[in-house]
């Protein structure tokens, strides 16, 4: 048989079924997020960043520390919860970024490059994975607050609404390190520098104690820092006294994050695709 007719033979039967049509944005995007989900399945040790870290935060700060911070352990888990719901969020924005990098460094990459899928999905899938990320460790975290004896003072609907700004909150933070994890050169580095951020900033915030009892400097940083704004919602909507402004700012910076890191992750992202 020669190579003519091996030719004709094989176009003859590529051309005998119909291409498959070109998966659409939203399917390719869901097809991502569902590859993420399974990172649960083949590396359970994720639920100990989920679930066990914000409770060991919560129970430590609280019986260790709440006497000392506020004259009594109850006094202080009503202040210390809203704040540590931020923390639980903020410490997961690292995953889209380590998730990407993974991704470029395993060769995966550029075998996605190939299909002929909307590129930006494994990006948008990565996201929404995180999201699903933060309602778990929001409802845990502020699950053992109630049994504990935290009492919302806007009640469920407080607490909801705050659970919502600060996924908005931490989606924008996680936009950062989506840019990190397209440019370092492996994932370690995207979760050093990760900590190497978050946790000078979650230290300095309002989190964990109120700006009146440092100092004057200390208070300046505190109010600048976004972590305190996101805490500052997060406190006023569960106790019911949340101002326009709270919520507002908090908003505001996520918006201007997204607005900055989006745009640069994705053009960080089509140049890597175009290698």
């Amino acid at each position: 048989m020669t190579t003519s007719t091996v030719d004709d033979t094989l176009r003859a039967a590529l051309s005998s079924c119909a291409r498959p049509s070109r998966p659409s944005p939203l399917a390719a995007t869901l097809t991502h997020l569902w590859r993420g989900m399974m990172a649960f399945k083949h590396y359970p040790a994720q639920l100990i960043d989920i679930i066990l870290l914000p409770l060991i935060f919560l129970l430590m700060f609280t019986y260790l520390f709440g006497g000392a911070f506020a004259g009594s352990t109850g006094r202080y888990l009503q202040f210390f919860l809203p704040g540590v719901a931020v923390q639980s969020v903020i410490l997961m924005t690292v995953y889209t970024g380590t998730a990407l990098n993974t991704d470029i460094n395993k060769g995966v990459f550029d075998r996605f490059r190939t299909l002929p899928f909307w590129q930006p999905a494994t990006l948008a899938g990565n996201l929404l994975g995180d999201i699903i990320r933060y309602v778990i460790a929001l409802t845990m975290t502020i699950g053992l607050g109630v049994l504990l004896g935290f009492r919302p003072g806007a009640g469920l609907l407080g607490v909801v609404l705050a659970m919502l700004v600060l996924i908005v909150f931490a989606f924008s933070v996680s936009w950062i390190f989506a840019a990190l994890g397209v440019v370092v050169s492996v994932p370690e580095r995207v979760s050093g520098t990760s900590m190497i951020v978050i946790y000078p900033l979650l230290f300095t915030s309002n989190i964990f104690a109120s700006p009146e009892t440092m100092p004057g400097w200390m208070q300046v940083v505190v109010q600048i820092n976004p972590l305190s704004h996101a805490a500052t919602a997060s406190r006023g909507l569960m106790n019911g006294t949340a101002t326009f402004g709270q919520v507002g700012w908090a908003l505001l910076i996520s918006a201007l994050i997204v607005a900055v890191f989006a745009p640069l992750t994705m053009h960080l992202y089509r140049n890597k695709n175009a290698h």
